[in-house]
């Protein structure tokens, strides 16, 4: 860790230098981070600041809040050293600049009592009303859960959140009120824990503020998290923009006066025209992303024309089209096409007379105050929202994203959802009848029939994007028609590899809830195969018997009640192996410990304390540890010859297996290839089942698998685990690896399965 320094802050209330913690900073700290840092707020200049609203507020009832968070706060400090009760004042001022009602005020400044004192939701509720308890709830965090990890509790509180939030929108706003001041005052805490929080709110909290329209917001969150993840590239920025500044300035000037001289001898009175500079984070993305020098960035320099009506922003655009030179492709009606943040605009970007160019936002003073406030602007201009609102479809993503992701203790999936599902860049598609489908950048004709209706995804067999085929993963753009083909086969639905090339989170809950629902059998096979596939490679070995009992806590974090459940989740997709497989093997070390094999010195052959069961001879020898090859699966019968591992006994080979053959000539392995053999009339071999792969190759078709199975099920021959592909000629290749007693099972086997219809041939695979 870098090594800490003292920064003297001072601070109103004390009228004296207050000596804060904070670790050094690899570049001097922007001014305005350190104003931002410094301010603060009391109770009297939110009672002026109320006082000096055009909005009603229950000034009494804020004062009440206030003076209970005073009581239960009054020995807490901020790591900056300032009293705790600095910081709901300041979530609070947040709030009022975006007009929010009384109790979502008196909620900002009660948010942490819950959480941080012994005040309860039921004091909350008796004193201040139900409202104000339902949102401190909704933005405190879940008490510890004992079977939570620390990644599965992020994972809770980040769904408590949204959860709350579909309910009443006010829970996000405050929570990103009081984030932005968290943000604000992150110089005093430690660097672990300001790359933390600042990666946290890149990554959720700024796309959350996007998509409720809150540009200030999301702006600031992206330009202070910019500073702190990466300060060097963030100060290079500043010095250029800063050595542009004067010539920026004096640019905007001009053209602002040109378009203020030319529309005035169209408009009485003349609308209201502002410059804009892109913000920091903004540039950082062209500039570092896009491999973009600053002077190729058109929209760094803007100015945004404010008028009164529709009627009135295209003739603005017809004048500035008159007046300048349109860049082509750089024009965007989002008026025809809102955003799905509510944002609407005409954006065109044009050449000056000096040849930079510059973008014109054009839009009516109602779109101004939905552009800066977003749904927010509905509480300062309008009546607000009603709570419960569960009809708008305004708050229908954030349902969407609970939906998808109920079943997910994944931190870093739920982290993916909302950036993809809340992409700043979105396309807009039609579907045949004209209807617009808006989707995040990267969505693929499968996101687009699942964005039309459920069923439309589950029977889509095809897709045409402007009247041409397409593939499943085409990537559709803005403007395009897409049209979805679809099919009534009974039983058709989704591919599995559809979870791959979908994008949005609404197509992959709806692919394997389908999976989840019409599947279950098949998932119950591919998930008890995956497991099997993971606990062999992680050499873990759990008796059948005791597997429910290992597997417990995990069938219980995920709601599985039997161990079929499990299975089942895991191959529809619910439970990811790879987020399981560390705790297990911990677990399994810890419980199985003294079984499981140890390392030993190549050539020393671990004996067993009882007789082997493999029916296979060493030298004579019938007490070491045998172990079958996988890469070739050796049948009683076989020729065969063992291999002298590293600690685990003698593997054992079929003489024409691959591995055998190409190492066999290898001088550094020679001497530990050893002769076996297969004990003649062995009772051992006849009670103990091997495994065997097969290749059957068929004409594709719906159903073959489930005939496959159907087929070895009758015949109690367990399968382990299977896998399939689309041969060039279009028919199917399955692969599948069975337990049998030896060859005349095999045979047996084999003749079964090619009496099932469209099998063209089955034969015993090399591995």
């Amino acid at each position: 860790m870098e090594e800490e320094k003292n920064i003297p802050v001072k601070t109103e209330n004390e009228g004296k230098d207050t000596v804060v913690r904070a670790s050094a900073f690899p570049v001097p700290i922007p001014e305005y981070i350190l104003e931002a840092s410094k301010a603060v707020y009391t109770i009297d200049t939110i009672i002026q600041k109320i006082l000096d609203s055009e909005k009603q507020y229950d000034l009494s009832k804020i004062v009440s809040a206030y003076e209970l968070a005073e009581k239960y706060h009054h020995d807490q400090r901020r790591e900056s050293g300032e009293p705790y009760i600095s910081h709901p004042l300041a979530v609070a001022h947040i709030l009022l600049d975006l007009g929010m009602d009384t109790d979502t005020i008196c909620s900002a400044l009660l948010h942490d009592v819950v959480e941080d004192t012994a005040c309860t939701l039921e004091e909350l509720q008796k004193r201040f009303g139900a409202d104000v308890a339902m949102l401190v709830n909704g933005v405190t965090k879940l008490g510890k859960v004992e079977i939570f990890t620390k990644e599965e509790q992020k994972a809770e509180n980040i769904r408590k959140i949204l959860l709350a939030m579909s309910e009443d929108i006010r829970v996000i706003i405050i929570k990103l009120a009081d984030r932005l001041h968290n943000m604000r005052t992150l110089n005093f805490c430690r660097e672990e824990k300001r790359r933390t929080i600042a990666h946290e709110t890149m990554n959720i909290y700024a796309p959350i503020a996007h998509r409720l329209g809150i540009r200030s917001i999301k702006e600031e969150f992206e330009d202070l998290a910019f500073f702190y993840l990466d300060p060097y590239a963030y100060q290079d920025i500043e010095e250029q923009m800063a050595m542009r500044k004067e010539s920026r300035e004096a640019l905007v000037e001009s053209i602002k006066a040109r378009i203020s001289d030319r529309l005035s001898k169209e408009f009485d009175p003349l609308p209201t025209i502002e410059g804009r500079v892109k913000s920091n984070y903004g540039i950082y993305k062209k500039v570092y992303r896009d491999g973009k020098e600053i002077d190729q960035i058109y929209d760094r320099y803007a100015v945004r024309i404010i008028v009164n009506t529709v009627t009135e922003c295209y003739n603005v655009l017809g004048i500035i089209h008159d007046m300048y030179k349109p860049i082509p492709n750089r024009f965007k009606d989002y008026i025809s096409t809102p955003k799905a943040n509510m944002y609407q605009s005409l954006h065109t970007t044009v050449i000056g007379r000096v040849g930079i160019p510059f973008e014109v936002q054009i839009r009516t003073w109602d779109m101004h105050k939905t552009a800066e406030y977003g749904i927010a602007a509905h509480w300062k201009y309008k009546e607000g929202i009603k709570s419960n609102s569960r009809d708008d479809n305004r708050l229908a993503w954030i349902r969407q994203i609970i939906e998808s992701q109920q079943e997910s203790n994944d931190v870093e999936e739920i982290v993916r959802a909302i950036k993809n599902d809340l992409a700043p860049d979105d396309v807009f598609a039609f579907t045949p009848k004209g209807d617009m489908i808006t989707l995040p950048a990267g969505s693929t004709v499968i996101d687009f029939a699942y964005a039309i209706h459920t069923q439309v995804g589950h029977k889509m067999c095809g897709a045409k994007a402007d009247k041409k085929m397409v593939s499943y993963d085409y990537q559709i753009k803005t403007g395009e028609i897409i049209e979805i083909l679809t099919t009534n086969v009974e039983g058709h639905g989704p591919s599995r590899s559809w979870l791959n090339i979908a994008k949005t989170n609404e197509a992959k809950s709806k692919i394997r809830s389908w999976f989840k629902k019409e599947r279950r059998e098949e998932n119950i096979f591919e998930g008890r195969n995956a497991l099997e596939r993971e606990f062999r490679r992680n050499m873990i070995r759990v008796p059948e018997e005791e597997l429910d009992d290992f597997l417990r806590l995990d069938m219980k974090r995920h709601n599985c009640e039997t161990l079929e459940d499990f299975f089942a989740a895991i191959g529809y997709g619910g439970v990811q192996l790879s987020k399981l497989m560390q705790r297990l093997k911990a677990e399994y070390s810890k419980k199985y410990g003294e079984k499981a094999p140890e390392q030993e010195p190549v050539g020393d052959i671990k004996p067993k304390n009882a007789k082997s069961s493999s029916g296979v001879i060493v030298d004579g020898i019938n007490d070491c540890v045998i172990k079958f090859a996988q890469c070739c699966n050796p049948l009683p019968g076989d020729d065969i010859v063992g291999f002298i591992t590293r600690g685990h006994g003698i593997s054992v080979h079929k003489t024409d297996c691959i591995n055998y053959r190409s190492q066999r000539e290898n001088p550094d392995n020679a001497a530990r290839w050893v002769k076996v053999s297969w004990e003649k009339n062995s009772s051992k071999t006849q009670n103990t089942y091997f495994k065997a792969t097969l290749d059957i190759v068929a004409v594709d078709r719906i159903g073959l698998l489930a005939d496959v199975s159907t087929t070895l099920a009758s015949i109690n021959v367990f399968i382990y685990e299977s896998s399939s592909r689309e041969l060039k000629n279009g028919n199917a290749l399955l692969s599948v690896t069975v337990s049998v007693a030896g060859m005349e099972q095999l045979n047996s086997v084999i003749s079964k399965l090619q009496k099932i219809k469209n099998v063209i041939s089955v034969e015993r695979s090399g591995k």
